[in-house]
């Protein structure tokens, strides 16, 4: 009888241990499986802040020879609609330092525009800028915002970035500096673009 007990209590005390153990297993977390943690900018490898200011052209040509905006949709009132209502361009238009399409390119603004107002002609800009150039050559600035084509001067939020403009956040200005819709197809915009980044 007491063999039995004893046999008992050791296989009581493995089950036991064992389900201790299993337990520390599951409520011990695992690194690799966290959903968020904090992290310190130097783990990063940020340092200081700075501001930059980028100058360049943007080219659209949506028509010619070679054209770098094509359009792929547009709604039933598209064109009927004063603002070309519902239409949407995807474009890859060259960035230059200067005014004229043979001046360095720097640069693509890659992504889409669409006519988003019913009353004015105002643009959803969707785009990344794609620097091919100096030392921000592979990185990338992305841009989300409203674009009014009439203003003199426009304002559309940078949102983000990547290579050196990782964390990147300010703003683009842009003013139309040549505009040939009806003869040539293109549409040259200057833009200064100021954005914090590390």
């Amino acid at each position: 009888m007491a063999a039995n007990n004893i046999c008992i209590l050791k296989i009581t005390s493995t089950i036991f241990a064992i389900l201790i153990l299993s337990s520390n297993f599951m409520i011990t977390p695992i690194k690799s499986q966290e959903f968020w943690r904090e992290v310190s900018m130097e783990e990063m490898g940020l340092k200081t802040e700075k501001l930059s200011h980028l100058h360049f052209y943007f080219h659209d040509i949506v028509r010619g020879q070679y054209p770098t905006a094509y359009r792929v949709a547009e709604s039933a009132i598209t064109n009927s609609s004063a603002t070309r209502f519902g239409f949407v361009e995807i474009i890859d238009d060259p960035l230059t330092v200067g005014p004229n399409i043979s001046s360095k390119t720097v640069g693509r603004a890659q992504g889409m525009y669409a006519s988003a107002d019913l009353n004015n002609l105002g643009l959803l800009m969707v785009l990344n800028y794609v620097f091919t150039e100096g030392k921000f050559n592979g990185s990338t600035l992305s841009i989300l915002g409203r674009n009014a084509v009439y203003s003199a001067v426009r304002e559309m939020p940078i949102v983000g970035g990547s290579g050196v403009f990782r964390f990147a956040r300010g703003y683009a200005r842009a003013s139309t500096h040549e505009i040939n819709m009806q003869i040539t197809g293109v549409a040259v915009v200057e833009y200064n673009v100021y954005v914090f980044h590390y």
